[in-house]
């Protein structure tokens, strides 16, 4: 946007040149060269013009503001910005590195994590962010017990203070994936001045990251401003405001019109396309940590027959998923661990292709089926909780195992209460399709829970096997990143050799901002930085 001063001289220079006969042209190209002229004055006379707000616009809502409470994707983005775990995330990648804390150490055990806090940090209420503050914020997500605190209390015995900038974490077990864990909200430290202990609260200060909070209208908008206290370097936006809207097509016309700079979760995947198109507007995209993907019930029949679920595995046609119904916004998935993670391999697709309806057929005539006797099953999806596509990605489905010549597949729905609250751990779907988002970015929470036979019940999957379930826990304690991705390359290679679950498809990140907007990092973490983004 043209300060005042730009816009002052450009008047003057316009008048100069109609009145002195330049061309049009001339005009022009005076005007084109006047920012860097501007510029150039401004610093010579020591002027300082403010920057203007950059505004971002989303559909999606803050839930609760206490990290204590809220488990969405959304709020712990407004955390990342607002606050800083003891480690973070490197933008644009799955690696960590040093955040409110300067460095920790590991016991021989794997048991203790000591962890030395940067010293004089202020949370932005002005009380100190210490040792203290640490141990009472985690202690607090512990005795709430609510949705996230799992996060903390499954894997921490005590949280221990050893000096004012040192916190010790004592954990149940030995588990490689720890610092991980921290990097999530519910182990971010708020100020016990302004969240009471015994209960949730939306306080706009309290906390410590690169922004705070200026003013804050729920599902309205949010304003940030700098932190001049923050240790890093500081936001590229002094002021950056949040606008939440209601659906994607409110979202998609005020990017359109320049009311936002950016649209940020979520834009329809046919606006995507449109969008892309017209070629106005940057349109920024990377894969994304969601996955979608089938359980087959292992514990009972039909697919407690491991042919039956290779022959499934072997003739879905993600693509036809991908390009016919998500139109090229999301990605064909051949793994349980999502693509861009550590230790990701195509395992299905090394093991049955792309809709290898030969091998298929193969596996069925093996479970004793043939054309005159097709195997005949039920397909559960849920019509609503995963978008308005969810019908066309059963019907293709089916489509593509019906192509055998040897399946009939009778499709069937339920509302998402009924079908994640009373079907999945009821078995009233013996096969059904199911979405994930990670609590936490390490591959132990893409594989543990759908096929450890302690955990896969819960998922529905009822999966049990004891090579799978030795592979997963030495994953979990092994410290060796060396040593950790072959393990989870094994544990890939045997999912997909038995396909208690099968992959369909990653999900895809987009933003859309107009061209002058710099620093949009997207990364697989969900987490879009606002402290890194500006306008020329």
């Amino acid at each position: 946007m043209a300060t005042r001063m730009e816009i002052l001289l450009a008047v003057l220079l316009i008048a100069t040149l109609i009145v002195s006969g330049s061309g049009l042209y001339q005009i022009a190209g005076q005007i084109a060269n006047l920012s860097s002229r501007v510029a150039g004055l401004e610093e010579a006379l020591g002027v300082a013009f403010a920057k203007k707000p950059l505004v971002l616009g989303t559909t999606d809502k803050i839930t609760v503001l206490d990290p204590a409470k809220c488990y969405d994707f959304y709020t712990w983005e407004i955390f990342n910005n607002i606050g800083e775990g003891l480690v973070k995330y490197v933008p644009g990648t799955t690696e960590l590195e040093m955040g409110i804390a300067q460095y920790y150490n590991v016991s021989t055990d794997g048991l203790n994590y000591t962890f030395r806090l940067r010293e004089g940090l202020k949370f932005t209420d002005g009380q100190p962010l210490n040792a203290t503050a640490v141990k009472w914020s985690i202690d607090r997500v512990m005795n709430l017990k609510l949705d996230p605190s799992w996060l903390v209390r499954a894997f921490v015995s005590s949280v221990e203070v050893v000096d004012t900038y040192t916190v010790r974490f004592v954990l149940k077990e030995a588990i490689s994936f720890f610092p991980a864990l921290v990097a999530t909200p519910p182990y971010f430290p708020v100020s016990s001045a302004s969240y009471p202990a015994d209960q949730t609260a939306e306080p706009t200060v309290g906390h410590y990251g690169p922004y705070k909070i200026k003013k804050w209208i729920r599902d309205v908008e949010l304003d940030l401003e700098a932190n001049t206290d923050y240790y890093g370097a500081q936001p590229k936006t002094p002021q950056f405001i949040i606008k939440f809207y209601k659906d994607a097509t409110t979202l998609r016309l005020a990017v359109e019109t320049g009311e936002i700079d950016i649209a940020w979760r979520t834009i329809k995947p046919a606006d995507i396309i449109d969008l892309k198109a017209r070629g106005v507007l940057t349109v920024q995209e990377v894969p994304g940590p969601y996955i979608r993907y089938i359980v087959c019930r292992c514990n009972m029949t039909p697919f407690d027959n491991v042919d039956l679920r290779r022959a499934v595995a072997a003739a879905i046609d993600r693509q036809k998923i991908c390009e016919s119904i998500y139109h090229g916004t999301v990605e064909p998935l051949y793994s349980m661990v999502p693509m861009g993670m550590w230790s990701h391999t195509d395992a299905f697709l090394d093991e049955y292709g792309e809709h290898n309806i030969t091998l298929a057929q193969e596996y069925l005539e093996k479970a004793g089926y043939n054309e005159t006797n097709k195997f005949e099953c039920e397909l559960w999806y849920t019509p609503t909780h995963y978008g308005d596509l969810e019908a066309g990605v059963a019907l293709a489905i089916k489509e593509s195992l019906e192509e055998t010549g040897m399946i009939t597949v009778t499709l069937k729905s339920a509302e998402w209460t009924t079908y994640a609250a009373e079907y999945i751990i009821a078995g009233v779907m013996p096969i059904f399709l199911l979405g994930w988002y990670p609590d936490y970015i390490d591959p132990d929470d893409y594989t543990t829970v759908f096929l450890h036979s302690e955990w896969s019940p819960e998922m529905g999957v009822f999966y049990n096997n004891t090579q799978m379930d030795e592979l997963l826990d030495e994953a979990r304690s092994e410290v060796n990143i060396t040593r950790r991705t072959e393990l989870y390359e094994g544990v890939q290679t045997l999912m997909a050799d038995e396909a208690p679950v099968i992959p369909l498809f990653q999900g895809k990140l987009f933003a859309v901002f107009w061209p002058n907007v710099r620093g949009t990092v997207l990364d697989p973490t969900l987490i879009l930085r606002y402290y890194l983004i500006y306008k020329e």
